[in-house]
């Protein structure tokens, strides 16, 4: 991996290495590892996460090395860099047509796919339901026994390259048009009541308590969240501005699914 990170820094700094074979090789291999699991582009180490900058960056040149090719699924072509994921039998992932993985992502074993688009350099652990209409995109960082509802928008991040992507802890539910962007990170067992939007900059408000607590790109586990508004003034007078509103956490005492049921029943939320 020193080698790999060395020649592809190299050729990131002096993109005329990109002629060079073994320069080709090492950025071939490095998504190849993303492909397998074997490299994240995120990683967690106790409660923060880390970003393999050199590994966004194999994914970037990945694209400067790889030409245009016409690919056919059926009645339906394709035409571009990267080619998409196979063997998904193989890999113990359950995918509904028309649900598209692009090589370079990793799906573990459980994943299911329902119509659905998973863009490179993307991680996705097992058991995550990926729901009709859903995007993750490129290096966001999927958990474990995750769902993410329909025509959920899960950002993606390429440049630039030091920038965290979007983090979805394990046993999160996402709920219904949810959007989360910009590397915000949800923790774990956390959920999104439907129409949620969470950017760098939204606005999150936890209003559990006997006073309201803000913090903003990042929900903490547990968390049972709404969307919101808040007033703001501007020249032309004062409006209503969206926010993400903390209500309440999941109990630790109760069975996630659950806990998970109970949240949506005691707070009211739409998935």
């Amino acid at each position: 991996m020193n080698d790999l990170q060395h020649l592809i820094t190299s050729a990131w700094d002096d993109r005329s290495l990109l002629n060079r074979s073994e320069v080709i090789q090492a950025i071939t291999l490095a998504v190849s590892h993303l492909d397998n699991g074997e490299l994240r582009v995120a990683v967690q180490s106790g409660n923060e996460w880390k970003v393999n900058e050199w590994v966004k960056k194999a994914v970037i040149l990945y694209f400067a090395i790889s030409g245009m090719e016409t690919t056919a699924a059926g009645p339906l072509e394709f035409n571009d860099k990267i080619p998409l994921k196979h063997d998904f039998s193989g890999l113990g992932i359950r995918v509904v047509p028309p649900a598209v993985a692009r090589y370079g992502s990793y799906l573990a074993p459980g994943v299911v796919l329902m119509p659905s688009y998973v863009n490179i350099g993307a991680f996705v652990d097992s058991y995550t339901m990926v729901d009709t209409w859903a995007t993750v995109g490129s290096c966001a960082q999927i958990g474990k026994s995750v769902h993410l509802s329909g025509g959920v928008g899960i950002g993606g991040v390429l440049e630039p390259v030091q920038a965290a992507p979007v983090i979805i802890e394990d046993d999160c539910f996402i709920g219904s048009r949810c959007i989360v962007v910009e590397g915000v990170r949800i923790g774990r067992a956390a959920v999104l009541g439907a129409n949620v939007v969470i950017t760098r900059s939204t606005r999150i408000i936890d209003v559990s308590g006997s006073s309201p607590r803000e913090m903003k790109g990042f929900i903490p586990p547990r968390s049972v969240v709404i969307p919101g508004t808040y007033p703001k003034a501007f020249p032309a007078g004062e409006y209503q501005v969206p926010c993400a509103l903390i209500i309440g956490h999941r109990k630790e005492s109760t069975d996630l699914k659950t806990s998970l049921n109970d949240a949506l029943r005691d707070y009211n939320i739409q998935v």
